[in-house]
């Protein structure tokens, strides 16, 4: 591959694995992000640049013609780099535009769309697939932790592995050897509009895997996975334990037991999304379950920072009803108060879903546990502030809004006591998982 590409937004999580892929095949690869500008999360884009990355300002100068651009489709054309992109007549690709030329050019593909569990369904599936000898490609929207990294990139280039997006409506053009559907339910878009969306993505597949336990998905056509009566890869016999989930599971005869380091039903669901993918692929029920014991996680999935003075922290991509449900379900399943920390993704996800949010967070926190949540994320540009997390907090018991990060943390701080568990939940925002060390720093001082 000869191609020169500019990425505009370089370290986010979903274009820094393209990146890493276009990059492994032998292209030129630099970028800007607005986030180095600001001086956030150094150690990040030092990472980067050690590993071959050119970093520019976000103010143009870096755009050169023959560069083709590669930007999110809801950036403002009103940047620096994407007016002068504009202004040399460059080929500008939107991220989803990138990635399905990669996964439809790829001799098999495995896509896999849903409103939750995206990430840790494609690790999985990518996981098993890599133990079976078919050396995937994968692009995920997070670290995988098998990987130790957001992607991988096969040396075979005979399977391509990745999730997919319906926040912008790309899903629509992926046309995958398999497409999987974790579930259906309210995150960007209304729910009319993500029926349609994900109907269509369904037709495209040759071979498509859908939860049956999920209302919206179970109607849609192809392999069933769930713990129903009705599913083709059913699961039963569920084992909890605060720090994993074992689960049998059967599909035409062939039954096997799994066994996953990662905590919650949810994951359970996750990991039979990620078997009925690969027995589309033709994978034994048997093989893709004993691969799944080594299943490590992905980031920020419940992930555990450390403990001190008798306190655990905790780091979470939670931020729409559903991903918030499961994180609650699984941790306030056992023993410890939670002390919960919330920062909205955004305004606009806000305003359209503040009611769910609440709603969510009401139903799934116990009476001893508390809430307190942030301002939402902003990174400059125009957007509509009417809504804020105000309206959030006055809707859910034992909840507190606190504008600044810095001072939910010190209230954090002021609540915790021994056997508490500090949840640090959000999506979008790089810094959140800086946060939550800094939190377990600060109590582990108190503790000396």
């Amino acid at each position: 591959m000869s191609d020169k590409y500019f990425f505009v937004g370089l370290g986010g999580s979903g274009m820094l694995p393209l990146a890493e892929i276009v990059k492994a095949g032998g292209a030129q690869v630099a970028g800007s992000d607005r986030a180095h500008d600001q001086g956030r999360t150094p150690e990040k884009f030092d990472a980067l640049k050690t590993a071959g990355f050119a970093l520019h300002p976000q103010d143009g100068s870096a755009i050169r013609p023959g560069q083709i651009v590669v930007a999110s489709a809801a950036i403002e054309d009103t940047v620096a780099d994407i007016a002068r992109a504009r202004e040399l007549g460059l080929t500008r690709l939107t991220r989803a535009q990138l990635l399905a030329r990669l996964l439809n050019d790829a001799p098999v593909s495995v896509a896999i769309g849903g409103t939750s569990g995206k990430s840790t369904v494609t690790g999985m599936t990518g996981w098993i697939l890599a133990e079976a000898g078919l050396d995937p490609t994968i692009v995920n929207g997070a670290p995988m932790r098998n990987f130790g990294s957001a992607s991988r990139t096969g040396r075979g280039g005979g399977v391509f592995v990745s999730e997919v997006d319906e926040s912008d409506g790309s899903i629509s053009l992926y046309r995958p050897t398999v497409g999987v559907v974790t579930n259906i339910a309210l995150d960007h878009k209304p729910l009319p509009e993500l029926r349609g969306l994900f109907s269509g993505f369904v037709s495209a597949c040759q071979r498509p895997v859908v939860n049956g336990d999920d209302v919206e998905s179970a109607s849609l056509h192809g392999l069933r996975f769930g713990f129903g009566d009705d599913a083709d890869v059913r699961g039963s016999a569920v084992d909890e334990a605060p720090g994993g989930i074992a689960f049998d599971v059967s599909h035409r005869g062939n039954a096997a037991r799994v066994t996953l380091a990662v905590p919650g039903r949810h994951n359970a669901a996750n990991a039979l999304a990620a078997i009925a993918a690969a027995i589309a692929l033709d994978i034994p029920l048997t093989q893709a379950a004993a691969a799944l014991a080594t299943y490590r996680g992905i980031a920020r999935r419940l992930e555990i920072v450390g403990k001190a003075d008798g306190i655990t922290v905790i780091d979470d991509f939670g931020h729409n009803p559903d991903k918030i449900a499961a994180t609650l379900a699984t941790l306030g399943a056992f023993p410890g108060r939670l002390l919960v920390f919330f920062q909205p993704h955004g305004y606009g996800p806000l305003k359209l879903m503040a009611r769910e949010l609440a709603e969510s967070f009401a139903r799934n926190l116990r009476p001893e546990d508390r809430l307190i949540v942030s301002d939402p994320a902003y990174f400059g540009g125009t957007t509509d502030k009417s809504i804020g997390s105000d309206a959030l907090t006055a809707l859910v018991p034992n909840a507190e809004h606190i504008a600044s990060r810095d001072d939910c943390g010190a209230r954090l701080i002021a609540l915790a006591q021994p056997g508490d568990r500090i949840v640090v939940m959000g999506a979008r925002d790089d810094s959140l998982t800086g946060f939550a060390r800094g939190l377990l720093d600060t109590l582990a001082a108190r503790n000396s």
